[in-house]
């Protein structure tokens, strides 16, 4: 929708912010008939939401803090979402070594225990106790297997922005909501960064590390930024690793983009401007120190490929251990103005369908709930090892691993890009494909379809790279 056209509209919700929250808030409001608009003063998805360790888990770590009910949600949540998004979403097993001057085997047992017994009901394997060999230090030899999910968190947020934009909500990139005010009139009246004017019965602050600048007083968000690293693939396996450190905390080394490992997180307090942030170098050194604690293949600086950082917009709850702080969420609502507070990726959806419900009681609309059934864009799919081998066959005049690529990212919309595939743009990205995201899926620079929408920065060269950007500019006139 033009900015022109919101003149005289009066809607029904407006979120501020079109991270993991706010995209699912948006869809789920659009899908129950509520006229819906959404603004991110960048790309969908483009901060904290971006940034993650991209797990869907119930959060094996959070039973030591007793949050069982936070656990027991995100692992419900966690088969809801492998059957909405398998295309981007899929299960990963993980090796949890035991050392034995951390916690104790007893401990463990019981942890993961607790976490089986509160995934009950749910489709992924059961916990067990495995021998190790091969890829850990060789002192290394007992630990525990357990399987959570694995997901595409940009791509997560794009799909539920694409869903709610098909269902009648208007969503708008790079343009910031600068003040709201209500009236009078009881309506709330919103200015954007591009100076039009909005009208609104309700607003949901859904800003992530910007909560803060809508926020009443002394209901702050606590920023946390967590760091993550990208070296060369550390195992020939497809199974991912969950390391205990001394200090209490764990960290993630998983198989990523087939050809690399990806290490984090960490968790440190923040306290500035959350669009410029970048990992440090103490937090690489925490990350190749745990991994090198572990793994035979010892890593340094020099092997880092890529990093990337996000702030996490927590629950203030006083703890100063910024690992301790919830991960669960919690909402403020004042005569129309709906503020989120907390979150995890897992739990977005339930998130947004316990916020799409305080506001449709506000609003005396009735509605049923209705995310939990329905996939999201290209999920519509029952098998998707099947699917995977279906797309390979009908298309085998082309590359196999490209097209493996697109179902992983596009699911059944993949046959949108190869109808009619185009011009090689750069080695097995063609301009369809380009073209498919520029136009279904908001992508409007290099880095939104070479480190969001899809992983190609991490796979072609700076001027493979430079030819997209080239490309995409030429698209966009400028």
């Amino acid at each position: 929708m033009n900015m022109a056209d919101h003149k005289n509209q009066i809607y029904d919700i407006c979120i501020i912010g079109g991270g993991i929250n706010g995209a699912g808030i948006a869809r789920d409001c659009a899908g129950r008939g509520l006229k819906t608009c959404l603004f991110d003063a960048g790309d969908f998805g483009g901060a904290t939401s971006s940034a993650s360790s991209k797990l869907v888990h119930g959060g094996l770590r959070y039973l030591e803090f007793y949050e069982f009910g936070l656990v027991r949600k995100a692992l419900k949540e966690r088969d809801i979402l492998l059957n909405m998004a398998p295309h981007i979403i899929w299960p990963l097993d993980f090796i949890l070594p035991h050392q034995d001057h951390l916690r104790p085997k007893w401990m463990l047992r019981i942890g993961l225990f607790l976490y089986d017994l509160l995934a009950h009901g749910t489709t992924l394997a059961k916990s067990k106790k495995i021998h190790l060999s091969g890829v850990l230090k060789k002192h290394i030899k007992d630990g525990f297997q357990y399987t959570d999910c694995w997901v595409d968190d940009a791509r997560l947020v794009i799909l539920n922005i694409c869903s709610a934009a098909r269902k009648g909500a208007s969503v708008h990139r790079n343009n910031a909501v600068q003040t709201v005010h209500k009236q009078p009139d009881g309506l709330f009246h919103i200015t954007l960064a591009s100076g039009a004017q909005i009208l609104s019965k309700t607003v949901v602050n859904a800003a992530g590390p910007w909560a803060n600048d809508f926020l009443p007083h002394g209901k702050a968000v606590k920023l946390v930024k967590g760091s993550h690293i990208v070296v060369p693939r550390l195992f020939n396996h497809d199974k991912a690793y969950i390391l205990q450190n001394e200090d209490g905390r764990i960290v993630f080394a998983l198989p990523y983009e087939d050809h690399y490992t990806l290490i984090g997180t960490t968790d440190v307090a923040f306290d500035g401007d959350p669009r410029h942030i970048d990992i440090s170098e103490s937090e690489k050194d925490y990350l190749v120190e745990i991994t090198n604690q572990y793994l035979a293949h010892q890593i340094g600086h020099k092997d880092i490929v890529w990093t990337y950082a996000g702030v996490r917009p927590l629950i203030d709850d006083g703890n100063k251990n910024a690992s301790k702080v919830t991960r669960d969420y919690s909402f403020d609502f004042n005569k129309g103005f709906l503020h989120v507070r907390g979150g995890k990726l897992t739990t977005y959806r339930v998130l947004a369908e316990e916020a799409t419900q305080t506001l449709c009681r506000y609003l005396k609309h009735d509605s049923e709930q209705w995310t939990h059934n329905e996939p999201l864009p290209g999920g519509e799919i029952d098998d998707i090892d099947h699917f995977c081998d279906s797309v390979l066959a009908q298309y085998s005049q082309h590359d196999s691993d490209m097209i493996s690529r697109m179902v992983f990212l596009y699911g059944t919309h993949i046959h949108d890009i190869l109808r009619d595939i185009g011009k090689e743009i750069a080695p097995g990205v063609f301009s369809a494909e380009i073209d498919y995201l520029m136009t279904h899926e908001y992508a409007q620079t290099a880095d939104d379809v070479l480190w969001r929408r899809t992983k190609l920065g991490l796979h072609l060269k700076p001027e493979d790279q430079r030819k997209i950007a080239d490309y995409i500019n030429k698209k966009q006139g400028r």
